[in-house]
């Protein structure tokens, strides 16, 4: 594999040897912990190595790494903000929360930690059905799986979210 083109005075391995501590540092400030971060620090790095690869990287150094953080930065709240409206409207979903405690009004912050917590298959079926709003049709052929599997997974996926969700959840 070649060694990237140079990049201010040395190669973007001496760039990154050099930034690294002011990059983090700069993230970690502002981030909710180091894996946050250390996530946004790696993609402001990968931006810089594909400026490289297009060609386009301009006059490289700390300050315009600190920028592309600051662009990453941004966007991860703009996501960030995002799933929280999402999650938002998994707790305005039609129905009566007394009949289904599903749909109750949730904490879009400990919703998504709870999601977050929870396997693959049952984050994926609750997020399609009640964030993209996919009937269990969709869901299941979207899941690999037949409507009956699918119908189950659903079942056993709110119950999972109940017993992992941080606030007991009033059952009527």
């Amino acid at each position: 594999m070649s060694q990237p083109e140079p990049a201010a005075g040395g190669t973007l391995l001496d760039l990154y040897d050099r930034a690294l501590p002011d990059v983090y540092g700069y993230l970690l400030r502002r981030c909710d912990g180091p894996e946050e971060a250390e996530d946004l620090t790696a993609e402001t790095f990968l931006a810089a190595v594909d400026a490289v690869r297009r060609g386009t990287l301009p006059d490289a150094g700390v300050p315009w790494l600190i920028g592309v953080a600051r662009h990453k930065l941004l966007d991860h709240w703009r996501r960030r903000a995002r799933d929280d409206r999402d999650l938002e409207a998994v707790a305005a979903l039609a129905g009566n929360a007394a009949e289904d405690p599903w749909n109750e009004r949730l904490d879009a912050v400990a919703a998504r930690a709870t999601l977050a917590r929870l396997p693959p298959p049952y984050r994926a079926a609750l997020t399609l059905h009640y964030l993209d709003d996919l009937p269990v049709t969709e869901v299941a052929g979207a899941l690999g799986r037949s409507v009956h599997a699918t119908e189950a997974l659903l079942v056993r996926a709110r119950a999972a979210f109940r017993r992992a969700h941080p606030r007991e959840v009033d059952r009527g």
